[in-house]
């Protein structure tokens, strides 16, 4: 299924860009923990996934039929967030990279955020293990 068949199909590319990020360790070791340019940092990904939805504060469930397919997916998308936003406060905002992927609970955020990624790329007939897209093109794929 293709993406922008949703109607808020430019959030989804947002938060899957998010998801796909926070469920690699070794994009996280090779752009974040390197400083790679062009990929925002951990707390950038953090905002994506959060942002414009507020799942940081209500469940992925209100926005199943808008931007998540089904309720397996706005399931997935909860867990990853609760995990994803609990070391974002235990940490802090501004914290670098290394201290989150240092932080105990990383391991599981990456599972949370993988298992996600996962089902909301084949949902769209992505492939899930492709290298994540650098935020210039993101940014081009979500343009109208």
């Amino acid at each position: 299924m293709p993406l922008n068949d949703l109607p808020w199909w430019r959030w989804r590319a947002r938060l899957r860009s998010a998801l796909h990020m926070l469920s690699d360790p070794g994009f996280q070791r090779e752009a974040w923990l390197a400083g790679r340019a062009g990929y925002g940092d951990v707390t950038d990904a953090v905002y994506r996934l959060v942002e414009d939805t507020w799942l940081d504060r209500w469940s992925a469930e209100k926005y199943v039929g808008t931007i998540f397919r089904d309720s397996a997916e706005a399931t997935l998308v909860d867990v990853a967030v609760l995990r994803v936003v609990q070391i974002l406060h235990e940490v802090g905002a501004d914290a670098p990279a290394a201290v989150y992927l240092e932080h105990p609970g990383w391991p599981e955020a990456v599972r949370a955020a993988r298992e996600a990624h996962v089902l909301l790329a084949a949902n769209d007939g992505d492939d899930p293990d492709a290298p994540p897209r650098s935020l210039d093109i993101l940014r081009i794929l979500t343009q109208v």
